[in-house]
């Protein structure tokens, strides 16, 4: 398989298989990894512990601040630009409320901003 990565050395290919319960349906993935490194530089278990890490830091890192500290899960809109676009109000606030809030943890900055909701705006239009 050639990839259009210039440094890319390797293509790992995780596959996997889902039942619903409820259904008793089954799908198969098939999702794809480019790595700079070598294939025999990491056995299949050491790729495999790469695959998670990342996304286990994927979910800590991004899918949890944006659950708990905005409540996204709990959105009950359905209309997949409103989505995209509070995903994108979501994103630009968590990169840059630790610039205007260094000294405050993330949940006090929500609690001061549910109660002024125009400091978000200002936070926003800073850059």
């Amino acid at each position: 398989m050639a990839a259009d990565f210039p440094f890319a050395r390797s293509v790992v290919v995780v596959r996997s298989e889902v039942t619903e319960k409820k259904t008793g349906k089954t799908t198969a993935d098939s999702r794809y990894y480019v790595s700079s490194a070598e294939p025999a530089e990491r056995t299949p278990a050491q790729w495999q512990g790469l695959v998670r890490g990342h996304w286990g830091g994927v979910e800590i890192r991004n899918h949890w601040r944006r659950d708990a500290i905005w409540g996204e899960d709990r959105s009950r809109t359905r209309d997949a630009t409103a989505l995209a676009n509070l995903a994108l109000l979501r994103n630009a606030l968590l990169a840059l409320l630790p610039e205007h809030y260094a000294e405050v943890s993330l949940p006090e900055v929500h609690e001061q901003l549910h109660s002024h909701p125009a400091g978000c705006l200002r936070v926003i239009r800073s850059k």
